[in-house]
């Protein structure tokens, strides 16, 4: 119900406040929790990432809700607030709804309502209204939204992550949805070749009016980076740089210069690896499996939805160029007219021959049904719970027990 939504909780009470920290966590949310007012609207003012809601309390040890609302409200738009009050602060509410808060609810209050309020106040996902192109998450979504949007002017982008994710899919997007589109787009990529400063000359006076990707930035030497910065004052290019997750530690070890990744990081796209994003991971194997199978003198009818378990569980280290390693070889083996997991897992057979302690199975199979449920309700605990035949208590402590 609440995967990757990213909330702020102001409550000074410790017990509603674990209460209700636990049930949006297990929701799927990031929560953070702050008890007193002055550090609420830090919180809000100067978040870690875009905010999604706020849970309000309207009496605070330092202040009110009230005061919060209006001190954030003054130096930004702020997200929507949904304020929990008492029953001697009703009209308080009712006039902070008429400034433009998003709602409030009087406790004590029952969990299932107080989530059906938060989900309709919710800013819409990052990306709502654009086609996936990255992946149907909420963190893929917040990629091809901030795709789109730096598409839109021409300041240097960087694309920060892991390899196998398609940061240069991602710069050729940035490019195509750009004023500079009838403009070369020219790879200088320094995780194949030495990209010496000569090569960035010469790439640069190629490009010209168009878009430079310099694939694998923290790996140019440091006559190369000199070149890149100076070129940047002057040059009508576009910049777009892509590394790994690790170019900080570079540049605190003076092998990377600070003002060239400062340059960058106005305009930054971090790409999660796919172990945080499995419901991606299965979206992107039926992407790549439709555009196989159309090449294939006998199409295959589809994925099993076992087979989409299993990747949506796999940790994917290897990221996106594992995923289609993988799913052309099922293709290339498979013997039905279903890929099942052992077509893109064969390490499958070689554990299915071992014996598994008992409790190691039953845990497998738990988390399996679980995960299922959870898919099937939305993330809904409480539904998944019905499904499964067990209390809520239950389903909560075993998805503890099981990591999820």
């Amino acid at each position: 119900m609440l995967t990757g939504r990213y909330l702020v909780l102001i409550e000074d009470d410790a017990i509603m406040g674990h209460s209700l920290v636990q049930r949006l966590e297990l929701e799927g949310a990031e929560v953070t929790w702050v008890k007193q007012a002055v550090r609420g609207i830090a919180a809000v003012r100067t978040p870690r990432r875009p905010v999604d809601a706020v849970i309000c309390d309207i009496r605070l040890p330092d202040g009110s809700g009230e005061e919060i609302f209006a001190t954030v409200s003054r130096r930004i738009a702020p997200p929507p607030f949904l304020f929990i009050t008492g029953q001697g602060e009703i009209d308080q509410a009712v006039r902070l709804l008429r400034a433009g808060g998003a709602d409030y609810m009087t406790k004590p209050f029952d969990m299932s309502a107080f989530l059906r309020r938060l989900v309709q106040i919710l800013r819409p996902y990052p990306g709502a209204g654009l086609p996936p192109q990255t992946g149907i998450s909420p963190l893929a979504r917040q990629v091809d939204s901030l795709v789109a949007d730096f598409a839109r002017h021409d300041g240097p982008v960087l694309i920060r992550g892991a390899r196998g994710l398609g940061k240069e899919r991602l710069a050729r997007r940035i490019h195509a949805l750009s004023d500079r589109r009838s403009s070369a787009f020219v790879v200088a990529n320094a995780f194949r070749d030495s990209v010496s400063a000569d090569r960035l000359r010469a790439a640069i006076g190629t490009v010209r009016d168009g878009t430079l990707f310099v694939n694998g930035v923290g790996r140019l030497d440091g006559a190369a980076q000199h070149c890149l910065i100076d070129a940047l004052g002057q040059a009508s290019f576009r910049l777009i740089a892509a590394c790994g997750t690790r170019i900080d530690e570079k540049v605190a070890a003076g092998g990377f210069r600070s003002d060239l990744l400062y340059a960058l990081l106005a305009h930054e796209i971090v790409v999660p690896p796919l172990a945080q994003r499995g419901e991606d991971a299965a979206w992107l194997a039926g992407q790549m499996f439709e555009a196989l199978n159309v090449r294939r003198e006998a199409p295959l009818r589809g994925i099993s939805e076992l087979t989409l378990a299993a990747i949506h569980d796999h940790d994917w280290p290897g990221n996106g160029r594992e995923l289609r390693s993988r799913l052309l070889r099922a293709m290339e083996v498979v013997t039905g007219d279903w890929i099942y997991p052992a077509d893109v897992f064969p390490e499958l057979n070689e554990h299915a021959r071992e014996v598994r302690p008992l409790s190691e199975a039953r845990d497998l199979a738990e988390r399996h049904q679980i995960i299922r449920a959870l898919e099937h309700t939305g993330g809904q605990v409480a539904e998944a719970a019905r499904l499964l035949k067990v209390s809520r208590t239950t389903l909560w402590e075993k998805m503890h027990k099981l990591g999820l």
